[in-house]
């Protein structure tokens, strides 16, 4: 803090005794200036702000300040790419999101698929609701601990943040509340490579659909459950679930190898599932009138190293698509009586380990492999092969090398055909704009950082990030799940 230069007196002073203050003569004026004891702190208002407040000019404070922060962010810290420093970790810029949450389990649960709701579509208001169902994947000693959870997750609050102004009369119905997770488990005597879920309407439309789960397990069975009165639970007191309840409706046992490739198809309701396994052979099951699930016996075949993924075209009942390890991706008609692929397509040197067909353009694919490439396919320059061999040569209509690891999941926006959702090996989960152009007379530096395509919309750091799928009737919702659990 600033001082004033002590006062020079027209007499000599006298030395101090005993603490005593030194006293100014008095002036011979009628009218003597009130002295003000504390005066001799500051000598203006000037001098006060040049002070700031800890006692040295703001200006020299503000350039100390600038200087440490330079020294703490230098640059931008992208996961995958930087690396962490001994001592230090990540944490999220809450203000980048609408809605963050985490759970952990007390198994890893590496797949998982959401359930619609009877809650409506489009919802934005908050707090908002969703339900799951995930398996599990204990240690092998401990496999006994496996199961299937059916989850209803509640009370997830948006990000208590400031907003627009605009926003404010929105969010007067908005609540802060704490999350509530509620499950109910199906004990399970293996580990659960995949699973995914499957809904169909009652002939009643007051009751809620009959939600079906495929769970593909580490023991190559194919276990198919009835998870209604599960879900019931959650929102009707009373409901009584019995044994009887958690047993499979079947158990599918026609692979001899594991698999992780499991698909409902979208256009039949009653129930119509395709399963391939690391043989890479390919299987149908359907569910007939009566409720009686049926596996048609002869294998669809023709992939020489696994079946990863597998999805059936979104607009045409007959049609699936496969990817595999050897590299292809192969496209297939069930009326086939050859049980051989109707359209045979290299596009990785590497395993093609997932892969999303767009439910709002049918003819985009997107794949994502092992070393991390990840590409978008228009399946209209796909030409159908007259043999097995991988005679078709196409280009992507976009690929992307920005992660370094393996790509572990994507999946397509549901109403919007130019984002894509994809999580990688490097814990990231990232999402991304195709309608983003890129100009030729720009790098490939967005913000100033190398490397990054200006397509790239988010990073989110995840760890082991495994599996991540939109939400279906929550706009921008998505979730994920990996070794460190859900978020």
């Amino acid at each position: 803090m600033a001082k004033r230069p002590a006062e020079e007196f027209d007499a000599p002073s006298d030395s101090l005794k005993k603490g005593e203050r030194p006293v100014k003569p008095e002036d011979n004026d009628e009218v003597g200036d009130f002295e003000d004891e504390f005066e001799d702190e500051f000598e203006s208002e000037d001098e006060i702000f040049e002070a700031g407040v800890d006692g040295r000019p703001d200006t020299e404070r503000e350039a100390e300040e600038s200087r440490d922060a330079m020294e703490v962010d230098q640059q931008t810290f992208i996961p995958g790419r930087s690396k962490l420093q001994t001592g230090e970790s990540l944490s999220p810029d809450t203000s980048t999101y609408e809605m963050l949450h985490t759970l952990s389990t007390t198994w890893p649960c590496l797949s998982f698929d959401v359930v619609r709701d009877s809650l409506g579509s489009n919802r934005k208001t908050y707090p908002a609701t969703l339900y799951a169902v995930a398996g599990t994947q204990a240690e092998s000693k401990r496999f006994k601990e496996n199961e299937l959870m059916v989850m209803k997750l509640s009370g997830l609050s948006r990000m208590d943040r400031d907003r627009d102004e605009e926003s404010d009369d929105d969010d007067d119905g908005d609540e802060s509340t704490e999350p509530i997770l509620e499950t109910k488990s199906i004990p399970l005597d293996s580990t659960t490579n995949r699973v995914r879920a499957h809904q169909h309407p009652q002939s009643d439309p007051s009751k809620i659909p009959t939600t079906f789960t495929a769970t593909m397990t580490e023991a190559s069975e194919v276990l198919i459950h009835d998870v209604t009165p599960h879900l019931s639970y959650f929102d009707n007191p009373g409901t009584i679930i019995t044994p009887q309840h958690s047993r499979p409706l079947a158990t599918l046992k026609m692979h001899r190898a594991e698999g992780y490739a499991v698909d409902w198809s979208p256009l039949n309701a009653q129930g119509k599932l395709l399963t391939g396994d690391n043989e890479g052979k390919i299987f149908v099951t359907t569910c007939e009138d009566g409720g009686r699930w049926t596996t048609d016996d002869r294998p669809f075949t023709g992939h020489q190293g696994s079946v990863e993924d597998i999805q059936w075209s979104p607009n045409e009942k007959n049609v699936f698509a496969s990817a595999s390890s050897d590299g292809t991706v192969k496209v297939w008609d069930v009326r086939s009586k050859s049980r051989k692929p109707a359209v045979s397509v290299t596009v990785s040197s590497t395993d093609v380990n997932v892969m999303s067909w767009s439910h709002q353009t049918a003819h985009l694919l997107a794949t994502g492999a092992d070393d991390g490439e990840w590409a978008v396919w228009d399946l209209r320059q796909w030409k159908p092969s007259s043999s097995n061999a991988s005679n078709s040569s196409p280009k992507p209509v976009a690929s992307f090398n920005f992660n370094k690891e393996q790509i572990t999941s994507i999946e397509w926006h549901p109403t919007d055909d130019s984002i894509v959702a994809v999580a990688a090996g490097d814990n990231t989960l990232t999402l991304w704009d195709l309608a983003v152009e890129l100009d030729d007379e720009e790098s490939r530096d967005t913000a100033g950082v190398q490397d990054v395509p200006p397509q790239l919309l988010f990073v989110h750091y995840m760890e082991m990030v495994k599996e991540c799928h939109w939400h279906p009737q929550i706009p921008g919702c998505i979730m994920g799940t990996g070794g460190g659990g859900f978020g």
